[in-house]
């Protein structure tokens, strides 16, 4: 026979941590909406315009996104975090003569 925890000690030690990994997981859970060249998406809150593009399948093409009228240059797209209501243009370069 070992020593038992009480019901208390138990709660104090597990129970903090499975509300810890829940809060976690909900905040990853949490959508917003975007519009993407008039059309409304869903996309994760922590979303960047680099996961929306990513989304979009455009990952190595030559594409321009536009968040709420301004040029988000690509060096950015990891760091401009979307919010709720964005309305993003993209648009794809095309070549020709």
């Amino acid at each position: 026979m070992g020593i038992e925890p009480t019901l208390s000690a138990w709660e104090a030690e597990v129970l903090p941590l499975n509300y810890t990994r829940d809060a976690h997981i909900l905040i990853h859970m949490t959508l917003i909406t975007v519009t993407v060249n008039g059309a409304a998406r869903q996309m994760p809150a922590d979303a960047s315009v680099q996961t929306l593009v990513e989304a979009l399948g455009l990952i190595g093409r030559r594409v321009a996104i536009e968040r709420n009228g301004t040029i988000v240059s690509r060096s950015q797209w990891t760091e401009v975090t979307l919010l709720p209501d964005d309305r993003l243009e993209v648009v794809g370069a095309v070549g020709g003569g």
